[in-house]
């Protein structure tokens, strides 16, 4: 096993050009195995994720008996309507669009099944989902703390008469998890299935990728706002034959930050106009802070002001909660506006790998900004020339602070980054895609 390094040091730059590929979305890659694994026929999957996460789904799907083969053409998934493996121990890693679905198409087929993942995950809320679930007849139990992982799942008595009812406040996956395991339910049931949901519904557009996805394997849903979906009575899911997956928007974001505050133009492939995910929407922050952006179908390409010769983004106040993944750069773009920068409405970020308020807040600070943050806000002051501070960041074991933070190079001081390998959960070869672009 080789050793993650423990730091990188990043040098002071001021210019960010050129042009890069974007991996696969993690958001689409995971949803995507899922249903081919669920799906009648063979499904090959183009442009599939290698991350962590992906990989802890693979090792999940192999174990449950999903036959999976690496092929020329893509990875081809094939599918059974039920998992041949009813007995298993599953470790999820810190893997949230893993654990979640994986949870809700266990638990509505029964057996005998054990989730556990990294500490942190055994931090994660999961009680929505579980309590939306026993509604529907699963079994589960859980083996530590309530509410959390690890968990047993056992046989239950499915009972898809009475509408499953899910909190829309805490986390969309839960959600996307009861809607991809809905026509497990349907298929043999006389009548719909139908999943309502309590109160706000965060995060919006990760639900419109997971009713596009089952759309494409042969399930619609019926939508009645936000409030209440019905999967109809015989659903079942079916192979498209093919399905690639697009760049991840939300790594899009990193890159669209590069080339707002390093001058560009960088152009990013992958991801476009035409894209499924909602967080191409994050342009439209950059477009306001002040870069030029031109999209096309699948590409990206932003031109903005050079901050290392003192040109400064537009401050914002702006509300995030439908797009709380890309917000975090906006929290690093922050530094170099031209006045205060308020995020709103971010209160998913306190249950995602790490609590993402607290931990921007301590590591911005750091670097010399003023920050203020609540229960679900914060605030950010852009730095004055001469007022930067160079500082070790802490990632905890957090993908996204790893990568918000490079864009802290452009301060005129040393960055270095700690444990800069947990950027494999999503975009192993990010740093090296980084330092190709950004120059001295």
């Amino acid at each position: 096993m080789t050793q993650r390094p423990e730091q990188l040091a990043l040098a002071p730059v001021t210019r960010a050009q050129g042009t890069m590929t974007l991996p696969g979305s993690k958001s689409i890659s995971n949803r995507a195995l899922l249903l081919a694994a669920l799906a009648q026929g063979r499904t090959v999957l183009r442009g599939l994720l290698d991350s962590d996460d992906t990989r802890v789904m693979l090792d999940a799907l192999g174990k449950l008996g999903i036959q999976l083969e690496q092929t020329a053409a893509g990875l081809v998934v094939h599918g059974a309507p039920r998992f041949p493996v009813e007995k298993a121990e599953l470790f999820m890693g810190n893997a949230g669009t893993a654990i979640r679905p994986l949870t809700a198409a266990l638990a509505v087929q029964g057996g005998d099944y054990r989730l556990s993942g990294v500490p942190r995950m055994h931090e994660r809320p999961i009680g929505d989902l579980v309590n939306a679930l026993r509604m529907l007849g699963a079994d589960i139990s859980y083996l530590g703390n309530e509410g959390y992982p690890p968990l047993h799942i056992g046989r239950g008595q499915p009972d898809p008469t009475q509408p499953a009812r899910v909190k829309g406040n805490v986390s969309s996956q839960f959600l996307t998890a009861l809607l991809m395991a809905a026509p497990l339910l349907a298929n043999t049931a006389a009548s719909p299935v139908v999943i309502e949901v309590e109160g706000e519904l965060i995060s919006q557009p990760y639900i419109l990728i997971t009713l596009n996805l089952m759309a494409r394997f042969g399930v619609q849903v019926e939508r009645d706002g936000w409030q209440r979906f019905t999967i109809p009575a015989g659903a079942q899911y079916r192979s498209p034959g093919e399905y690639t997956i697009e760049g991840d928007a939300s790594s899009a974001s990193y890159f669209m930050a590069l080339g707002a505050i390093g001058g560009g133009p960088l152009r990013i492939l992958g991801a476009g106009a035409d894209s499924i995910q909602g967080d191409m929407a994050f342009a439209e922050v950059v477009q306001a802070m002040g870069a030029k952006i031109e999209m096309a179908k699948d590409s990206i390409e932003v031109s903005g002001v050079e901050v290392a010769a003192g040109e400064r983004l537009r401050a914002f106040d702006r509300d995030f909660n439908l797009i709380p993944d890309a917000a975090m750069t906006a929290a690093a773009m922050a530094l170099y506006a031209d006045g205060p920068c308020t995020l709103r409405n971010i209160a998913s970020w306190r249950v995602k790998e790490t609590d993402r308020i607290d931990a921007m807040h301590a590591e911005l600070a750091k670097l010399g900004a003023q920050v203020e943050s609540g229960p679900d806000w914060l605030t950010v002051h852009p730095i004055k020339p001469g007022g930067w501070r160079s500082a070790n960041i802490e990632t905890y074991d957090d993908h996204r602070m790893a990568m918000c933070f490079s864009l802290a190079a452009f301060g005129g001081v040393p960055v270095t980054i700690l444990d800069p390998a947990c950027v494999g959960k999503t975009f192993p070869e990010y740093f090296s895609v980084y330092q190709q672009l950004v120059q001295p």
